[in-house]
């Protein structure tokens, strides 16, 4: 079974559970807030972040990630200058099988997708736990720090709060979205957590995904 959504495209990725905030002023995300709100409940868009392309401008994003997470609107202030200040919190995951361009933003078919923890899910909890903890002495070191997760004993939870939590890039951050299932996620995060934490180790100035995203430069 679909649903329609409609679209939000970011360059970042928005996890199950995780606080959003935006600062909405371009015209046809002005013109989906306004959809939202004069409409009825569950108030809710999708997220989906931007593969190719940037954010801002028609066309600008090129290609999009096929898994996304819905976003519940909690409130939606408007501005004096005409532009919201959103807040919302992630949803349900989904796939994308569809797109609708009628209406001045995109919008989507999407099929939810199920959480499910996993083979070994407790193993992988552990060992995912221990890393993380690593790399957040790795990273007080550099002068920068990381939340604790909040609900260890919740495996989808945590699966999700450690994705969210980890200074990855973009590429990262949506196989982690997109993981089957709680345990895939929590392998998949200790494995690149552990990277980042050796390359702090090497570089401690900087967070390791600077180096890897090609966002530093030494000049």
């Amino acid at each position: 079974m679909t649903e329609r959504l409609p679209l939000f495209p970011l360059g970042t990725v928005l996890f199950p559970g995780m606080a959003l905030s935006l600062r909405v002023f371009e015209d046809r995300y002005l013109a989906l807030v306004r959809d939202l709100l004069d409409g009825p409940g569950p108030r809710r868009f999708g997220v989906v972040s931007i593969e190719l392309g940037h954010e801002v401008g028609p066309g600008a994003a090129l290609r999009l990630a096929e898994v996304g997470c819905v976003a519940e609107l909690r409130d939606a202030t408007i501005q004096p200058d005409g532009k919201y200040d959103v807040a919302a919190v992630g949803g349900r995951r989904f796939r994308m099988k569809g797109t609708d361009a009628s209406r001045p933003y995109l919008r989507a078919e999407v099929e939810y997708l199920p959480e499910e923890e996993g083979a070994d899910v407790d193993a992988a909890a552990v060992a995912a736990l221990s890393a993380f903890r690593r790399y957040r002495r790795a990273l007080a070191a550099a002068g920068a720090g990381v939340t604790d997760p909040t609900a260890p004993a919740d495996r989808v939870r945590l699966s999700y709060e450690i994705a969210a939590a980890a200074v990855l890039d973009g590429h990262d951050k949506r196989r982690l979205l997109a993981a089957e299932d709680a345990a895939q996620r929590l392998r998949a995060a200790r494995t690149m957590i552990r990277r980042e934490t050796r390359l702090l180790r090497a570089f401690p100035a900087l967070p390791g995904t600077a180096f890897l995203d090609g966002s530093f430069h030494p000049n």
